[in-house]
């Protein structure tokens, strides 16, 4: 081999490297665009889906700090309160 085919096949190869790159980029780039558009429905009211407080009818209600869904003691979980009886 020459020093001019080996030239012609380095830059051929590299000319191919690049083509697939930016085939394999484009390709990407227009998956996650064409899935991002399909995920910017119009939301309604009507939806069972709710995005945000502005999607609800009325007014919402925040649960008071005692209730039974409020705070949550994470060491006190039924779970670790079993574990340690069996230990003591």
């Amino acid at each position: 081999m020459t020093s001019a085919e080996i030239t012609d096949l380095t830059i051929g190869a590299l000319q191919g490297l690049g083509a697939s790159t930016i085939f394999l980029l484009a390709l990407f780039i227009g998956v996650c665009v064409a899935l991002a558009v399909l995920k910017l429905r119009r939301g309604s009211r009507k939806t069972l889906v709710f995005r945000n407080f502005d999607d609800l009818d009325g007014e919402f209600v925040y649960l008071p700090p005692d209730a039974p869904r409020g705070p949550a003691d994470q060491l006190r979980t039924p779970e670790l309160l079993e574990q340690a009886s069996r230990k003591g």
